[in-house]
């Protein structure tokens, strides 16, 4: 390509760009989201904490074919740009998202409830029996505790009324696991606030799954007609911000992130809760790099990062994301994340690949705090709001 051809190219994109960006930009408000597949971008650095933050990054309009340059090819001939109508996904509704993923924990608990409900429909339900009852409750990860109580009421009430029944006892059973759960535990997220966003603040280990949830969380405000922010403050792992993003521009929902590789994630977490007020979004939504609970220093960094947003703005919810699969373990994990930040509820993740549904129960006995939302899939809604009964009548359904 002669180099004057080229040189005149360069410019007029540049020009088109500039154009498209005056009409893109709409004084600072996020759109409506009939209207979100437009363009929200705002840059002004200097209102912002120091760390190179970057104000917003928004679901761009255009993007190039995948199998295409931006610009030219590798000899620098020019092959322009494939222009690609903008695609927003619609959420699936909240509303029951947990009934429709049921088969999923039914699978996965199959042997619990089968287990379980064999034992009680014996002709005759004797002390061995209530041993094994109380084996399969620990090997779901009930707890000690818990077990011995559910099996020592479950027990009484047999004897008491003098069934063997196995419909009854059945009965008897899912009344006393679903007491054990809790239904009467406030399991809403908050997700409003007078006079400025919900801050919500997502923590946890290293490969629970932190990002993807903010994205799937993300996705059920969307659905439930909430105008939502994201703050990338992972600015550990190289590609949290991207993948946060990707989530974000899905939905329409933006991002502010930093343009400094290794910045201070408390003044991102700063600047997202200080973009949200601003734009008058209704929630903020906070990702923090993953860190091991035995160590101090990170464990430090993540109470600086709250108490810096709260010179801001209070933080509403913090959110600590565990692994079901892990089962006990994510105890000790959740104990420590408790201590430094305050966690206000659990987002168990995974739990279509575990039979130790229990730890449900384990985790709000020691902790004091509800889980309230439980992950039970790969796809980008299957994350759910807990609810205990429709969750125990699944872990013990016959299939």
């Amino acid at each position: 390509m002669d180099f004057d051809v080229l040189i005149l190219f360069i410019v007029l994109a540049v020009i088109l760009l500039g154009t498209l960006g005056f009409f893109l930009v709409q004084g600072g408000k996020i759109l409506p989201r009939d209207k979100r597949e437009q363009y929200l971008s705002q840059r002004d650095p200097d209102d912002l904490p120091s760390g190179g933050v970057d104000t917003l990054e928004a679901p761009p309009e255009e993007r190039p074919a995948a199998d295409e340059p931006e610009f030219g090819d590798a000899a620098g001939g020019a092959q322009g740009t494939t222009v690609l109508e903008p695609t927003l996904e619609t959420p699936e509704p909240v509303a029951g998202r947990l009934a429709r993923l049921r088969a999923r924990l039914v699978k996965s608990n199959n042997i619990f409830g089968r287990s379980l409900l064999a034992l009680l429909s014996r002709d005759e339900i004797d002390e061995d029996v209530w041993e094994e009852i109380e084996e399969i409750l620990l090997m779901a990860d009930v707890g000690t505790e818990p077990a011995l109580e559910l099996v020592d009421r479950l027990r009484e009430r047999v004897k008491v009324e003098g069934t063997q029944d196995t419909g009854q006892v059945k009965a008897m059973l899912t009344e006393e696991l679903t007491a054990l759960v809790d239904p009467s535990l406030d399991r809403r997220l908050t997700v409003t606030a007078e006079g400025r966003p919900a801050v919500i603040m997502v923590v946890g280990v290293n490969g629970v799954g932190k990002t993807t949830t903010i994205g799937k969380l993300a996705r059920m405000l969307v659905a439930e007609d909430k105008d939502v922010l994201l703050g990338a403050a992972d600015t550990f792992r190289a590609a949290a911000a991207e993948q946060l993003s990707t989530w974000g521009h899905r939905v329409g929902v933006p991002t502010v992130k930093s343009d400094v590789e290794g910045a201070d994630p408390a003044s991102v977490a700063y600047a997202a809760v200080d973009k949200g007020i601003e734009l008058e979004t209704d929630v903020v939504m906070i990702d923090t790099a993953g860190r091991l609970q035995n160590k101090a220093d990170l464990m430090n960094e993540l109470g600086k990062v709250k108490r810096v947003v709260e010179k801001k703005s209070p933080v509403d919810e913090v959110l600590l994301v565990l692994d079901a699969t892990v089962g006990q373990n994510g105890l000790n994990q959740a104990k420590v994340f408790a201590e430094v930040v305050n966690v206000t509820g659990i987002v168990l993740t995974k739990l279509d690949g575990t039979a130790r549904g229990g730890i449900v129960v384990a985790i709000q006995r020691q902790l004091g705090v509800p889980v309230k939302l439980i992950g039970l899939g790969e796809g980008p809604d299957d994350l759910a709001p807990f609810d205990a009964e429709e969750f125990v009548t699944a872990l013990l359904e016959d299939r």
